[in-house]
């Protein structure tokens, strides 16, 4: 049920849907109450001007990307998890291949870190997101991917049930049973670090944060004028520090912005 209305709550809350409603609404009010529709208008032109000519998305993405650091790997590690979402698997299923999605770097990250530790665990965990279910998961493709790379499929421990990162987190621990004192890196975006962090936390299992996958400039402007880009990481930013706050109040993070 929880899965459920997470879905639902954000679909109907996210800017671009947000923005929508509310030229809708204006739409609606012109006749009727038409000062406060040219407000509604004003407000959702601003917030776009905000979105689309300001650096207000790397503002909202920045901390969150800079809250784990990449880690200095000196010892050996005992395995590596990365965290789906690297494939888009509508379009995968669709047309019979592993299809990146932007997000991309989680796996080619993953074939990096099993050349370099050849003898450490694997495992990739991601099931289907969707509400009514697919029948498929992104896990069902990386073997196929990861073998065009030349990294054996062999050596993947697969985890195909979890629908967020809170079941990422539970299900790989239940499956893998990592030892107390091992050494596990955590692959995801750094966007999502601090959440995916927070789950492994609070279901009993440190891990090395291993960020990849930026999406927001340090101090280099963004060039170029793309909308839907921009809205992109805005959204994909405002939905972890929503995503922060109610995991820590359903007990899923033992911090408000967990950090290393």
């Amino acid at each position: 049920m929880l899965f459920m209305l997470s879905k639902i709550f954000w679909a109907l809350l996210t800017p671009a849907m947000l923005l929508l409603l509310l030229t809708a609404l204006a739409c609606l009010l012109l006749r009727q109450r038409p000062r406060l529709a040219r407000g509604l208008l004003i407000w959702v032109v601003a917030v776009q001007l905000a979105v689309y000519v300001t650096p207000l998305p790397d503002w909202v993405l920045r901390p969150l990307e800079n809250r784990f650091p990449q880690p200095t790997l000196k010892q050996p590690v005992d395995g590596i998890i990365v965290l789906g979402g690297a494939l888009d698997i509508a379009v995968s299923r669709d047309r019979g291949v592993a299809e990146l999605a932007s997000t991309g770097d989680r796996l080619t990250a993953l074939v990096a870190l099993a050349r370099r530790y050849p003898q450490a665990k694997l495992v990739f965990s991601s099931g289907s997101p969707k509400l009514t279910g697919t029948g498929y998961s992104e896990a069902d493709y990386v073997p196929g991917f990861v073998q065009s790379l030349g990294l054996d499929p062999r050596r993947l421990i697969l985890e195909s049930r979890s629908r967020n990162t809170w079941e990422n987190a539970v299900f790989s621990k239940a499956l893998v049973k990592p030892r107390a004192g091992e050494r596990w890196l955590l692959v995801t975006s750094a966007w999502h670090m601090p959440r995916a962090v927070g789950c492994f936390r609070a279901a009993g299992w440190p891990v090395i944060a291993y960020p990849v996958d930026y999406m927001s400039a340090l101090t280099t402007p963004e060039q170029g004028f793309f909308p839907e880009w921009r809205l992109l990481k805005l959204e994909l930013g405002l939905k972890e520090w929503v995503g922060l706050v109610a995991y820590h109040l359903m007990g899923r993070s033992p911090d408000w912005f967990p950090a290393p």
